[in-house]
């Protein structure tokens, strides 16, 4: 009888195991860890530099107008009321996509969460303003996305599954992400009119400058301008980098959305590991000088 028993065990335990492990590597059993989902997450949400370079969009004035006419002074103060109006509605399409960023790292681990107090993150609501770039589908996106994540961080279901989330944000967040890349080149745009504005002044007023009583002068101005044009270098740097990082956190997520059910396998674990890293190195290059 005990040998009978001792056979059937052996039968049964190897699949009680199976059955075991099975649930485990499902996503609507335990917590489940995917770990590159949550590394390409967190790079994402860690990008930086957008916010930087949004309020120097919205500081733009301030540096132009020392060095303004009285007749372009009128239209730059026109100019700086405009950008100020519509400065928190770019900031908020940020703060959607880096909070949609640390939900999905979230599910994405095997911890618990409570994001809860995040909710008052969500704005209210965009406003659609042909100057600034933001069109109706950029406003639509982001209801969609804020609904989504007032969903999902409410409801406190550690387990909703990451193929769900990126499944029902993709399309939204592919929208914002891509209001984050045309809203950085109007930044770049208006650098670029700021430092023709700022350094053609001195490319005009230095070489007519050549009395002796103004050598002092035109030192300072030759010393100033080469720390202006410095300034401008690295912000044009960047401009690059933070248009570069936008674009693999798009491509990154269009893959997790692309591969959904197989998010555990090697190849695309080593894509998102790839994309990750590619983020972390120009996190890097947004945080030096």
């Amino acid at each position: 009888m005990l040998r009978h028993l001792s056979i059937r065990l052996l039968v049964i335990l190897p699949l009680v195991c199976g059955l075991l492990l099975g649930g485990c590597g499902t996503t609507t059993g335990g917590p489940v860890s995917l770990q590159e989902v949550r590394e390409f997450a967190d790079a994402s949400a860690r990008l930086g530099g957008y916010a930087e370079l949004a309020r120097r969009y919205r500081d733009t004035y301030e540096r132009e107008q020392p060095y303004l006419s009285p007749a372009a002074d009128k239209l730059a103060r026109e100019n700086d009321a405009k950008r100020k109006a519509v400065f928190e509605d770019f900031v908020a399409i940020q703060k959607t996509l880096v909070l949609y960023m640390q939900t999905l790292s979230l599910l994405a681990g095997d911890a618990r969460y409570d994001l809860s107090d995040r909710i008052d993150d969500l704005g209210n609501g965009l406003k659609a303003n042909a100057e600034s770039g933001l069109q109706q589908r950029h406003i639509t996106a982001y209801t969609g996305l804020t609904r989504l994540l007032t969903r999902v961080i409410a409801s406190g279901y550690q387990n909703r599954s990451v193929e769900t989330m990126v499944r029902d944000g993709d399309a939204d967040v592919q929208t914002l992400l891509d209001a984050m890349i045309s809203l950085t080149r109007l930044y770049y745009k208006t650098n670029e009119n700021e430092k023709k504005t700022i350094l053609g002044i001195f490319d005009v007023e230095i070489p007519f400058s050549t009395r002796n009583s103004d050598r002092m002068l035109v030192t300072l101005a030759k010393v100033h301008y080469l720390n202006k044009a410095t300034e401008y270098k690295l912000v044009d740097r960047r401009y690059e980098l933070a248009l570069q990082g936008l674009t693999k956190v798009a491509l990154g997520h269009q893959k997790m959305r692309e591969n959904l059910g197989k998010l555990s396998e090697a190849e695309i674990r080593r894509l998102l590991a790839n994309y990750g890293r590619d983020l972390r190195t120009i996190r890097d290059g947004l945080s030096g000088d």
